[in-house]
């Protein structure tokens, strides 16, 4: 049962599915999650056990939210956006379990002790792909202190501890601080809230600095692209093609949320998938296009396609251009260290 509002500072809500018939708990989480963050829809696999158990509070202009769920997705729509507007930034800290947030085309994959800031402007996804404990803060956007712009880069970018800079320093007195707002007499709650949301206003602008290098970035991939066909490509090859260390190309790619392996790997999926869509594919093996896209062995290139795609390469051309042609075999070998495709 939902009990309390979170229209007074102070005013608590606490709310669990345990005690609804299972076909009632999916729409009565859904209603919980909407009144405490803003919009949201929620699935369940059927068949699939989970359970809810949500509280929040009101401090001030932060509030602090408990929510332990899943398996299931949490999404925020576009039509959601449009029916229950807000201008919240929300901050999910990881404390048990796994989740992954979508927002902005990029995915943030978040274990215990890592965060990440999310948009309630604009839509976003998170899939929990089983039960997991996560605490959420939600500010106006207007704490944080950032442009417009910042903010665009800063959603789904994961800050962890275990890194460098003020997430190194501060997530471990932001995990605490949370934790001792928790169990602080109402008198000193609001003074530790606000100590809160200046460390979280730190860390948005320490992580959003640390993405200003744009140009960097659309050197560096555009570099990329054009050696897509080149399967001795290496992550090194990059680092020394453009003056910087290895450990610092790695860096700017977690920064846009992915890997140097995983963004030249989609780089090369899509280029092979509009290859094998073009007149005139079916005259090429399945192999032949993957050996032209970087991919060395042509089971791991079905593989990897269908993992993505959600059908082999054979089934994508058949569905572009109504033909099937069968594989032959791959030119070409990558030299030991090339990005894996």
């Amino acid at each position: 049962m939902l009990t309390g509002s979170l229209t007074t500072p102070g005013q608590g809500v606490s709310f669990s599915t345990r005690g609804l018939a299972p076909g009632d708990r999916a729409a009565a989480w859904e209603r919980a999650l909407s009144q405490v963050f803003a919009g949201v829809e929620v699935a369940v696999e059927r068949g699939r056990p989970w359970a809810g158990e949500l509280t929040a509070e009101r401090l001030g202009a932060l509030q602090i939210a408990t929510e332990e769920f899943g398996p299931g997705t949490i999404r925020r729509s576009a039509r959601s956006v449009a029916a229950d507007p807000s201008a919240h930034i929300l901050v999910r800290l990881q404390l048990d379990g796994t989740a992954l947030l979508m927002q902005d085309g990029r995915t943030a994959e978040l274990r215990p002790g890592r965060l990440t800031f999310h948009d309630a402007r604009r839509p976003y996804r998170i899939v929990l792909p089983a039960r997991q404990r996560a605490r959420v803060l939600m500010m106006p956007r207007a704490l944080l202190r950032l442009e417009e712009g910042q903010l665009s880069a800063l959603t789904a970018t994961v800050l962890d501890e275990s890194g460098e800079g003020a997430a190194a320093l501060l997530l471990p007195l932001l995990r605490g601080l949370v934790d001792e707002v928790m169990r602080t007499p109402a008198t000193r709650r609001d003074h530790l809230a606000r100590i809160a949301a200046e460390i979280l206003a730190t860390l948005a602008l320490e992580q959003a600095g640390s993405r200003t290098a744009p140009a960097l970035w659309e050197r560096i991939t555009a570099s990329a692209q054009a050696r897509l066909q080149d399967p001795g490509l290496t992550p090194q090859d990059l680092a020394d093609q453009h003056g910087i260390s290895l450990r610092y190309l790695h860096r700017l790619f977690q920064l846009q949320g992915t890997t140097v392996n995983a963004w030249v790997r989609t780089r090369r999926l899509e280029s092979a998938c509009e290859e094998l869509a073009r007149t005139g594919a079916p005259h090429r093996s399945i192999a032949v296009v993957a050996a032209r896209w970087g991919f060395a062995n042509p089971s791991h290139f079905s593989r990897t396609f269908r993992a993505m795609y959600g059908m082999s390469p054979v089934q994508w051309r058949a569905a572009h251009l109504g033909t099937r042609h069968p594989a032959g075999p791959v030119p070409g070998r990558a030299r030991p260290g090339a990005l894996s495709a």
